[in-house]
């Protein structure tokens, strides 16, 4: 059976899922957390926000870019990665604590394809057809959009205009087994937050890569599931309980433990303390620690 082993610079726990450290060397992959607000010690610097590099099968992929762009560079640089060998990067949505690190990343490699939620209006550039409003032909040319006569397309602006950007309207599948899940935030400030889950379809199940769960970690398993229809092998980053009070954090741990058999579980980011503990307690040895600096090898 397959297990995973964490690594943060030495090894620091074998034996919390049963593992050897001799199973590091037929890894079939491994996620590297870049960006967060807790950890152990170490030269990197923490800060709220999240980052991860996922290396699985032959792709190198970068999911989201933490809150500020010098410390996303200096933790990239301390774990010693090359951004110059991606195959892709992911941003999960379009909050400042998962971009800010894109004008680092740009720079250091400029033409990298980067998947992004398609918004219209939003920050990572998008097109609308040119007959998206109504029009109103009895009204003199000063008072009509581009004189009456609008382009094609409207292309909409970005902090960053170079950015080569490819824009997800729908769950998609970029590469073999490769799945991004985009769903809509559902409540509150949320609601109009497009996010996407990266979902991995491993011999073990579904490895599910979450920047801040906005729709809601339940729907995201669920839509992750429908799309490769296998078991949920292991969750992994923000699942937004930051907010939840502890019953109800108690009944969402539950649910993914029992209702959607989630088998690991390693939650980060904006989870909040309090769910740590608790989802503690409910996944037990299948709770898997991801700090700043962690790496998790897959397989």
């Amino acid at each position: 059976m397959n297990r995973y082993v964490l690594f943060a610079g030495m090894m620091m726990s074998a034996a919390a899922i049963g593992a050897s450290p001799a199973h590091t060397e037929s890894s079939a992959g491994q996620i590297t957390v870049l960006y967060d607000a807790f950890g152990p010690t170490s030269t990197l610097k923490k800060d709220w926000g999240f980052s991860a590099l996922i290396e699985y099968g032959d792709k190198r992929i970068l999911f989201d870019t933490g809150n500020n762009a010098e410390i996303f560079a200096h933790n990239v640089a301390a774990k010693g990665i090359d951004l110059r060998q991606l195959d892709f990067a992911v941003i999960s949505h379009r909050h400042g604590d998962h971009t800010s690190g894109l004008n680092h990343l740009l720079k250091v490699n400029p033409g990298v394809k980067i998947y992004a939620p398609q918004e219209n209006f939003g920050v990572f550039g998008a097109a609308l057809p040119g007959t998206f409003y109504r029009r109103n032909e009895s009204l003199p040319a000063d008072m009509r959009y581009f004189d009456g006569w609008p382009p094609e397309t409207l292309r909409f602006g970005s902090p960053w205009p170079d950015g080569n950007f490819t824009w997800i309207s729908k769950t998609t599948e970029v590469a073999p087994g490769f799945h991004l899940i985009l769903l809509n935030g559902t409540w509150g400030v949320d609601l109009e937050v497009k996010e996407i889950a990266l979902a991995i379809d491993t011999p073990d199940g579904i490895v599910l890569i979450v920047g801040c769960s906005h729709p809601t970690i339940e729907k995201i398993v669920e839509a992750a599931k429908g799309a490769i229809n296998k078991p949920i092998h292991l969750v992994l980053g923000g699942t937004h309980l930051l907010p939840a009070k502890d019953d109800q954090i108690s009944s969402i741990a539950i649910s993914l433990r029992d209702n959607w058999s989630v088998r690991y579980l390693a939650p980060s980011h904006c989870t909040g303390e309090p769910a740590f503990a608790i989802l503690k307690q409910t996944f037990g040895d299948r709770y898997i620690y991801a700090g700043l600096g962690t790496t998790l090898l897959l397989g």
